[in-house]
């Protein structure tokens, strides 16, 4: 069994080193992972220019790429066989409703499962690691690997988990939510009287919706979401064809 462990916090992130630890009884755990924090760079790919990567131990490679990188490149570079699961995380900091558009983590997991892999991406909702918050997202992590690995996922389908801090109530499979960034651009100025602008500096919240990763979360329960790789609005087909697009005819 091989296991294929990323993340977008860097490859000596506290919640890689206890992720890979705690899945080693499952199998060979190699690790993939960018060489420096490369959190909200969602699923960026390289492509202007080559990739390294660094085997800083045995079984462990930096990279100086993104988190979508790094699935690349072990799959298709550094690995000898195709693995079994794809495991991204832990990542500090939950990646809840629309967070996970921009998440590096979640999308590691969104690459692997287009390659037809099994994935699953876990965060923990924290500012700073916890040795006992990290413990309980570690061993979720180990349980959760167990299961995908003897039950498989539908095709196209990956899971996004997010572990509470402070204790938690249970498990819950739920349903992305809906976030609240409000004020999210900061304007600042320097010395020199010139404007910089800091992006993410606003109050986060989130919109009740029951049965959310939102709420699940919120209620200190372990959060389970099936994502799907397939974007396609099904919904929105009936207003669409009334707009007659598809008798455009062209420029004269």
């Amino acid at each position: 069994m091989l296991i294929l462990v990323t993340n977008d916090d860097g490859v000596r992130s506290p919640g890689i080193r206890a992720l890979a630890a705690a899945l080693l009884d499952l199998g060979r755990v190699v690790v993939v992972a960018p060489d420096r924090n490369r959190s909200a760079v969602g699923h960026a790919l390289t492509l202007e220019r080559p990739l390294r990567a660094e085997e800083i131990k045995p079984d462990v490679f930096a990279v100086d790429g993104t988190p979508t990188d790094c699935v690349n490149l072990g799959v298709h570079g550094l690995l000898q066989q195709t693995p079994n699961l794809v495991v991204s995380g832990i990542n500090c900091g939950s990646n809840i409703g629309d967070d996970i558009t921009y998440s590096g983590t979640v999308c590691a997991a969104m690459e692997a499962s287009l390659m037809g892999l099994p994935a699953f991406a876990v965060s923990l909702d924290c500012r700073q690691f916890q040795a006992h918050d990290l413990s309980l997202a570690a061993h979720f992590s180990r349980q959760l690997a167990e299961q995908v690995l003897q039950n498989g996922l539908s095709q196209g389908t990956f899971l996004n988990v997010n572990v509470p801090i402070g204790g938690y109530c249970g498990v819950r499979l739920t349903r992305q939510g809906k976030r609240r960034y409000g004020e999210s651009v900061t304007v600042n100025q320097d010395p020199r009287g010139r404007h910089y602008y800091w992006i993410g500096g606003g109050e986060v919240g989130f919109e009740s919706i029951p049965g959310s990763d939102c709420n699940a979360l919120h209620e200190k329960q372990i959060s389970v979401t099936p994502l799907h790789t397939n974007l396609t609005n099904d919904d929105s087909f009936p207003a669409l064809h009334n707009w007659s697009l598809e008798s455009y005819e062209g420029p004269a």
